[in-house]
């Protein structure tokens, strides 16, 4: 287990932090990409360095992002590699079901889904694909709720863009 863990942090250490990193209107977004799928997608914080593409995938990925300024609403073409425990692929789908310009509160979806909207606001902040995924649009029931695990900061300025961006505010 030691030897696995030394392994995995090791690769790390000598894999690129990210195959992409994009201006966007709201700040900086991260994309890990390869094999033709998108493996994670983050909002990063302000002043973090631009990034080409290192590969075709993330490539494509950054191309779609862009477009999706233009055309919300039109379909990510990219395809996401399957992550996530069961639970969680659960509450993303749900979570992919609230249209633009809408929000649903985390006792909204828990109630959807029998379970309790602490365990929603986890899945919310595992989400690995912000935008596509639009986590965004899940509030607390007395106002905004917190976002990719964040409670205060630049990430909650991120929540507010996107959702007025989206008339949702």
């Amino acid at each position: 287990m030691l030897a696995t863990k030394a392994a995995d942090a090791a690769g790390a250490a000598a894999a690129p932090a990210f195959d992409a990193v994009i201006a966007l209107p709201f700040g900086p977004f991260g994309i890990r990409a390869h094999d033709g799928l998108v493996r994670e997608l983050v909002f990063l914080p302000p002043g973090t360095p631009l990034q080409d593409a290192r590969n075709a995938t993330a490539g494509a990925t950054a191309h779609a992002l862009r477009a999706w300024i233009d055309e919300p609403d039109a379909r990510f073409p990219v395809p996401l590699a399957p992550c996530g425990t069961p639970f969680r692929r659960r509450v993303w789908t749900a979570i992919s079901a609230i249209p633009r310009g809408c929000t649903a509160t985390y006792g909204e979806l828990s109630a959807r889904l029998g379970s309790a909207p602490r365990a929603v606001g986890q899945a919310c902040g595992a989400n690995p694909f912000p935008l596509i995924v639009p986590c965004h649009r899940v509030t607390s029931a007395g106002g905004l709720g917190g976002f990719a695990n964040a409670r205060d900061g630049w990430l909650l300025e991120v929540k507010r863009w996107l959702l007025a961006f989206e008339g949702a505010l």
